[in-house]
């Protein structure tokens, strides 16, 4: 598989239907053959590096692969980024370009690591296949060339195609569903070393159109002699790029809630305070807008994906300081990204702190009091934290093991997500879900970095997180074709209308999440729209841009594409999104709104009256 650790996205290679059948073992004795066969015998250790280019930036790249134990480290400097990822035989862990280098357990990053060890030691040549499963899947036309396909399940790993060049028999591709989507990456101009053929050269395709395609090319390759498991071990961490102002032990903020997200203040560089969503299932972001105002240089375009069907580009840049607060991060890498349409939230974001801001400290969310807190992690105590979750990391997404309806799950802590509770599409399909739903609505629930979200809500079961129990929440069974909600490999999601519940506490250094319940009422809490329609923020109000099907907006005539100019006789530009939302949201059951809609017959009044979706 390709060693770029650059994050990649794919799409599905399209070629023409099936042609003879073909053996798997004639395929791969003949791959053996065609790719040096007994010259492999006895290596022990590879080391390659490689040229980079692609997407905009330029860089190098190098493997370690233990062909013995099934080890290996890629590495890769490319742009202003750098970074490693690797597997000792059983654990993966990931360095990232801001420096952090975290244990990785969750989604689908351990089955990816075996199958790529896999590949590297050739375990398909043996007789017993390395205990894989392999189908033939038969033979195939492209560009006018015919391949061997054959279908590959590691044990332990992930599944991928691989197809064989039916002339040379040498491998030609390899299509493997990472993440969100898939990956193809193509080898050519293979090369011997010490009689061993190498692929020379790798093309990698995320989807995204030939222009963003990466390309790496050998520079040197050579085998060694063994090296010691700890070669392939995860490395130690310094980090001496964060502090609190004045040594202090501490230091709280006030935050906005709004649509469930988070809001505060931070100083890029210096500059004055901006409005930043903060996001554990984000990064260090920058709006395009932002990186202008600031002078922040944008290198690369990158495939972006997330919540939402779609894909977006994003470029990579570096700042000097990043502030929240008396806590600052200093010398970041950041992604500039335009993560969230104009007008989704009602509010002109300037930005995204994620994880790099989370792991530096111990980090509190107080839902309650509407403050975050920054602790040093050296005077941190959990005494009064509240109960202790065990959380794991899903690249930079934390991710906790639980149970919905005594199904057992993932489930990913997003602070950046307005949900309450999203079942990805594969795991309702697994457990059959929708039919034993007894009534529900499919809607527009959300919007993320892919465009808008699809679901069917209904009033969910048990949600268990470790030893925390939440009783019926709002549940929506993501009907998503792409991105987050459709993948196997990513959890489900547990968001803010979970969160808001408690005070909620990471320690990303012990892997745990505390969740204190909050005393009293919570506010606008386990309720979903009652209007039946989704809107964003537009000049001169509101622009809906869909309707459920049978709500009350669909009965009272309202449809997609409708400008709302007053709401109960008030311009809706003076109310905010987040309000006009709670407002159809929380407003009783057959109480009426009247509306003023623009559209393109002219200007009316219509009046919804609310009533329960689910």
């Amino acid at each position: 598989m390709s060693k770029s650790a650059v994050a990649l996205f794919a799409l599905a290679f399209l070629a023409t239907p099936a042609l003879a059948a073909t053996d798997v073992d004639a395929v791969l004795a003949a791959n053996a053959a065609a790719t040096g066969g007994q010259a492999w015998d006895g290596k022990v250790t590879l080391k390659i590096a490689y040229n980079y280019s692609g997407q905009g930036l330029t860089g190098t790249q190098s493997t370690l692969e233990d062909l013995q134990r099934g080890a290996f480290v890629d590495a890769y400097d490319i742009g202003p980024a750098s970074g490693a990822t690797g597997f000792d035989g059983s654990k993966a862990w990931e360095k990232e370009p801001s420096g952090t280098v975290t244990n990785q357990a969750g989604g689908d990053v351990i089955p990816l690591a075996v199958s790529e060890a896999y590949q590297d030691q050739n375990l398909w040549w043996r007789s017993d296949r390395g205990g894989a499963q392999i189908a033939d899947d038969g033979t195939k036309t492209d560009g006018g060339a015919n391949y061997d396909i054959l279908t590959v399940t590691p044990r332990g790993g992930k599944t991928f195609d691989a197809w064989f060049d039916a002339k040379t028999h040498l491998l030609s591709r390899v299509i493997e569903g990472q993440g969100t989507l898939t990956i193809t990456t193509f080898y050519s101009d293979y090369a011997p070393t010490d009689g061993a053929l190498i692929a020379h050269k790798q093309v990698i395709d995320d989807g995204s159109g030939e222009s963003n395609r990466q390309t790496i090319t050998v520079t040197s390759a050579m085998f060694s002699p063994s090296l010691p498991l700890t070669a392939f071990s995860q490395p130690a961490e310094h980090l001496s790029d964060y502090a609190i102002a004045g040594g202090a032990m501490e230091t709280t903020v006030p935050f906005q809630l709004l649509n469930n997200h988070i809001y505060a203040d931070v100083s890029v560089n210096g500059s004055k305070p901006m409005p930043f969503i903060f996001d554990t299932g984000g990064h260090s972001i920058l709006t395009p807008k932002t990186a202008k105002l600031l002078a922040v240089n944008s290198q690369g375009s990158e495939t972006s994906a997330g919540g939402g069907e779609g894909t977006t580009q994003s470029g990579v840049g570096t700042v000097k300081s990043l502030t929240v607060g008396g806590a600052t991060l200093t010398n970041q890498p950041v992604a500039v990204l335009n993560f969230d349409a104009p007008g989704v939230e009602g509010i002109d974001e300037a930005g995204m702190l994620g994880y790099e801001f989370f792991a530096r400290f111990v980090t509190r969310v107080d839902y309650g009091a509407h403050t975050l807190t920054f602790f040093d992690k050296a005077h941190f105590d959990p005494k009064d934290a509240g109960i202790p979750v065990p959380m794991r990391l899903y690249h930079q997404f934390p991710e906790v093991l639980g149970s919905y309806d005594g199904i057992p799950g993932r489930f990913g802590i997003d602070t950046g997500s307005r949900m309450t509770l999203m079942l990805t599409g594969p795991f309702v399909r697994q457990n059959d879900l929708r039919a034993k739903a007894t009534s529900g609505n499919e809607a527009m629930v959300g919007w993320g970095v892919g465009g808008p979200s699809r679901a069917f809500v209904t009033r969910g079961g048990e949600l268990k997180l470790g030893d925390v129990t939440v009783d019926n929440p709002i549940t929506a069974f993501s009907t998503d074709k792409g991105g987050a909600g459709a993948s196997e490999a990513f959890p489900n999601n547990v968001g803010g209308g979970i969160l808001k519940r408690f005070v909620v506490t990471f320690d990303y250094d012990h892997n745990l999440m505390y969740l204190k319940p909050i005393a009293g009422p919570v506010a606008d809490l386990d309720t979903f729209d009652r209007s039946g329609m989704w809107i964003n923020q537009i000049d001169g109000g509101v622009k809906i841009f869909d309707v459920t099907k049978g709500g009350p907006a669909d009965q009272a005539g309202l449809a997609k594409g409708d400008e709302i100019v007053a709401v109960d006789g008030k311009p809706a530009n003076a109310i905010s999104l987040s309000d006009l939302r709670q407002q159809l949201r929380d407003g009783k059951p057959g109480s009426v709104v009247k509306l003023t809609v623009k559209r393109a017959s002219g200007t009316q009044d219509v009046s919804i009256t609310l009533h329960d979706l689910i």
